[in-house]
């Protein structure tokens, strides 16, 4: 703290030095005459002037000097490093200048002035846990990444900047399009740095891209521990990834695994339709058919959905309509009011023969609401009642140009899809699928492939033709009745109106 105080006292003293000899010799003209000591001396200007800059350099030698003895004492004190530092100490400064304007250079994107720097500053300074880093992002401005990779891989060597090595290396893996590299790298960097937020997003990232399910759910976790994500947030999120890691084992063979992360995501987000008819499914194959419906009622009582109707009905097949509509009952009575539900017990009214029924069901919601389904319903109500063909057609052409109802639309990019998954196919972003209508009738496209739930629901059938149903829209004019079961009079009347008229 005193020596740089000393500097400071020196330059301000020599400033007014400056400024008092100055004025002085513009005032005593060409020759300039002191006294000192009893004696006179006499000068010219030039004499002077250059008296007085000796004068200022020998002051300056002196600080100099003093500055060295300074070093000297205390390398006699036992600083062995004192007289390296003291000599050191203009390079240093030299190549912090340099550092900070090599920094400059970089964030205003001028590669070729970055790269001198960058190099000046690495001779000059022996810190290269802040020239490395420098000098590679200099090399990547100035487009050369061979070199940028050869600094970011110096980095991996300090314990302090191996993260950031990780992280330059990782950048390059991905823009060489090396996904696995790149997760390999991002879980490391994960591991230094586990409270990173843009990392933790890198890394989820690139576990959603490869399936990495078990990793993500990692991931997901870390990004609530260190409060990224809300608490609710990150159990839906979990929940997602647990039912997609359900599906991939379920397609593996993995009946036991696919159970048990089924169970774990319907545990995270019991609203979660998809989770809830995975999860009851495999309860139904088990024979834990009152669990399976437990499962339904459960979602069913939060969002009532066409999905999870049809996987209460495929937990029984072969019932009669009138038993379906009976086990229905305690269904139909949560939420009575939303939409999926009136159209749900018009459609098992219908399937029993009880047209009035139905048409109490439905209410208004053909006028209020009108879609495809609730139109196509209102029309096989008109058959029933014997209403002239005239009239039934009348509901039909209506549900031509109706709109199709709610899908699975992306709230990121509203891309509408043909069934959920956990990453949107067209933008990638993660749990942004909803249940609502479209942005516009038939983009994106069909319009109609929502009739197909009605046939799973009417007919108990197996979920293999309820999932071909739902993907494909073109297969609405053929009902297949369920696994020894019997298609009910009537049930199928509406879909094939819809079509075959």
């Amino acid at each position: 703290m005193i020596w740089p105080l000393v500097k400071t006292v020196a330059f301000l003293l020599l400033v007014v030095a400056v400024a008092w000899a100055t004025g002085l010799v513009m005032e005593v003209g060409d020759v300039v005459r002191l006294s000192f000591g009893g004696r006179e001396y006499s000068m010219t200007s030039a004499m002077a002037v250059f008296s007085l800059f000796a004068s200022l350099a020998g002051l300056w030698l002196l600080l100099l000097l003093f500055g060295l003895a300074s070093a000297v004492l205390r390398f006699l004190s036992g600083d062995e490093t004192a007289i390296s530092r003291y000599f050191d100490r203009n390079r240093e400064r030299r190549g912090f200048e340099a550092l900070s304007r090599g920094m400059v250079a970089l964030a205003v994107g001028e590669e070729r002035e970055a790269t001198a720097q960058a190099v000046r500053a690495e001779r000059d300074l022996n810190r290269p846990q802040l020239t490395d880093l420098v000098n590679a992002q200099a090399a990547e401005l100035s487009g050369d990444r061979g070199r940028a990779a050869r600094y970011y891989k110096r980095l991996l060597g300090s314990r302090a900047t191996r993260v950031i090595g990780i992280r330059g290396l990782m950048r390059q893996r991905l823009e060489d399009g090396d996904p696995e590299t790149a997760l390999r790298l991002a879980e490391k960097a994960q591991v230094l740095r586990p409270n990173h937020e843009e990392t933790l997003t890198t890394l989820l990232t690139l576990q959603l891209d490869q399936e990495e399910w078990a990793g993500a759910r990692k991931t997901i976790q870390a990004s609530a521990k260190a409060k990224r994500l809300p608490k609710a947030v990150a159990r839906r999120r979990e929940a997602v990834v647990m039912l997609a890691d359900a599906r991939k084992r379920l397609e593996a063979g993995d009946i036991v695994g696919a159970a048990s992360a089924a169970r774990e995501a319907n545990r995270l987000a019991p609203a979660l339709i998809p989770a809830a008819v995975l999860a009851a499914e495999m309860e139904s194959d088990k024979g834990n058919t009152r669990r399976a419906e437990s499962i339904i009622r459960k979602a069913w009582s939060a969002n009532p959905h066409p999905d999870l109707a049809a996987a209460f009905a495929g937990i029984r097949p072969d019932e009669t309509p009138a038993d379906r509509l009976k086990r229905f009952q305690p269904l139909l009575k949560l939420n009575p009011s939303f939409e999926e539900t009136r159209l749900l017990g018009a459609e098992l009214r219908l399937a029993a023969d009880d047209v009035p029924g139905a048409r109490r069901a439905l209410g208004p919601l053909s006028e209020e609401t009108p879609t495809v389904r609730s139109l196509a319903i209102m029309g096989a109500v008109a058959r029933g009642e014997g209403a002239s063909e005239h009239v039934v057609r009348g509901w039909l052409t209506r549900a031509l140009n109706a709109p199709g109802g709610p899908r699975w639309t992306c709230e990121n990019c509203s891309h509408v899809h043909t069934s959920w998954r956990p990453v949107c196919e067209t933008c990638k972003a993660f749990d942004t699928l909803g249940w609502k209508p479209p942005p516009a009738v038939g983009e994106n496209g069909d319009s109609v492939p929502v009739l197909g739930y009605v046939t799973g629901i009417l007919t108990g059938g197996n979920r293999a033709e309820r999932r071909s149903d739902a993907d494909d829209a073109g297969n609405l004019d053929e009902v297949r009745p369920g696994d020894g079961g019997e298609r009910p009079a009537g049930a199928s009347d509406s879909v094939r109106m819809s079509v075959d008229d």
